[in-house]
């Protein structure tokens, strides 16, 4: 995994793994967080307002009420679509509830949770994981005598929620190896796409980077992020271009040519394609 875009995670009581993160954004088109990974397990869940999520080769909207599964190791992006946004983030290492001796719950779902082998879907729709999700939450704001018992009986809940409903794919040993390297490999990919927005982007280019041919390239990256190479180029150009349109003097034809549309006509029907809406319409509301 690019070591760049790995986030470290300090937490406030190293014998205790877990903290929870009050976030609140004003503004739409705020970047939440930049493409980045980290070897902690996270769970959102989103009070007010909505975001647009990308969480491995998915992206989705969450809005109020919602709560997401942001496995271990896999790289994220958010972006905010509200006004104002409140969400919290839970951010815990499962080793916390790791048993000194090798028992059964520890064989058949801790130890696959930590080597990242146990993976859960993004989304929780069920009511019930909100409950254990809020308990947490009040239980290390308020940090009453014995709150740790408590979060670990919660958490030992809400882990019971996520497998019984939640999970994905539970992957052998080498299709992990193979996973990480894959995600390895394009992280870089990601982060100058990120970058260099402005720029040409051709699939050569980037296929060259990665030391892959054309097709292999364009399929793993369909892989990894769920979209081709244009979908994912001009999704990041338009988010910063309706981010410009809501917050920038520039007219629309100069935040085109900011973000990498050469062609005023193509950015419009591009724009409209993806926002459901034209950039004059948006610049007016």
């Amino acid at each position: 995994m690019d070591k760049t875009l790995r986030e470290p995670m300090t937490m406030p009581d190293p014998q205790f793994p877990i903290k929870v993160h009050r976030c609140e954004f004003d503004g739409r088109g705020q970047v939440l967080f930049n493409h980045h990974w980290h070897e902690h397990l996270e769970i959102l869940y989103f009070v007010s307002g909505e975001a647009t999520l990308e969480c491995g080769s998915s992206t989705f909207t969450a809005k109020e009420g919602d709560m997401i599964v942001i496995n271990r190791n896999e790289l994220h992006y958010g972006l905010s679509q509200s006004e104002h946004l409140f969400y919290y983030a839970l951010i815990a290492d499962f080793s916390l509830l790791q048993s000194h001796s090798l028992d059964a719950p520890e064989m058949k779902f801790i130890t696959p949770i930590t080597q990242n082998r146990l993976i859960f879907e993004n989304r929780i729709n069920g009511d019930d994981a909100l409950a254990p999700m809020l308990s947490i939450i009040k239980e290390l704001e308020r940090q009453e005598f014995g709150y740790e018992l408590a979060i670990k009986s919660e958490l030992y809940r809400l882990l019971t929620l996520l497998l019984r409903g939640y999970v994905a794919t539970v992957l052998t040993q080498d299709e992990y190896v193979e996973r990480m390297k894959n995600v390895e490999r394009f992280a870089p990919i990601f982060k100058y796409i990120e970058e260099h927005y402005r720029d040409d982007l051709s699939v050569e280019l980037l296929s060259g980077m990665a030391g892959l041919s054309r097709f292999h390239f364009s399929r793993l990256f369909k892989e990894i992020s769920g979209r081709t190479v244009t979908e994912y180029v001009n999704e990041t150009r338009l988010n910063r271009a309706d981010y410009l349109l809501r917050e920038s003097p520039l007219t629309v034809s100069e935040i085109a040519a900011a973000t990498g549309f050469n062609d005023i006509y193509y950015f419009s029907r591009t724009f409209k394609k993806y926002k459901r809406m034209a950039p004059s319409a948006l610049r007016k509301k």
